[in-house]
């Protein structure tokens, strides 16, 4: 996640400031994420580790629910209400964006065990304290 525009970050703050941010279907399915800074600090502690080949999850150490995700990011940028997506009102977007709504639906626990068994630590491990950091990195000019 990065508040620069364009990313995912991007297009779960724009259904937010349009009152459209709450959770898609029944919101159990779970987000794996990481704040941009963690991404580009965990990709240079793997570049200097030669104990550590193969595959190595980079994402946050605790994905939540999409519906915990989504109430977070509404508090973080201070709207009350996000209208909830239904299932077919999901297809309808992703067709128009030309995507799957696989992307959204789909729940992804992804956690980063071999990254922290190495020794990383996050400086943004919780949804609540990353959301808030991109949402002030954000709004500055």
């Amino acid at each position: 996640m990065s508040p620069e525009e364009g990313g995912v970050f991007d297009a779960f703050l724009g259904l937010v400031r349009a009152g459209l941010g709450g959770m898609a279907a029944s919101g159990d399915q779970y987000v794996s994420w990481i704040h941009h800074a963690d991404f580009i600090r965990a990709v240079e502690f793997l570049l200097v580790r030669d104990d550590l080949d193969g595959r190595v999850n980079i994402s946050a150490p605790n994905p939540i629910p999409n519906r915990d995700f989504m109430r977070i990011l509404r508090r973080s940028w201070g709207t009350r209400v996000g209208l909830p997506a239904a299932r077919w009102m999901l297809e309808i977007g992703a067709l128009v964006l030309r995507t799957e709504t696989e992307l959204i639906l789909k729940s992804r626990c992804v956690v980063p065990g071999r990254l922290a068994r190495a020794g990383f630590t996050f400086q943004f491990p919780d949804w609540r304290t990353a959301a808030a950091d991109l949402v002030n990195a954000r709004r500055q000019p």
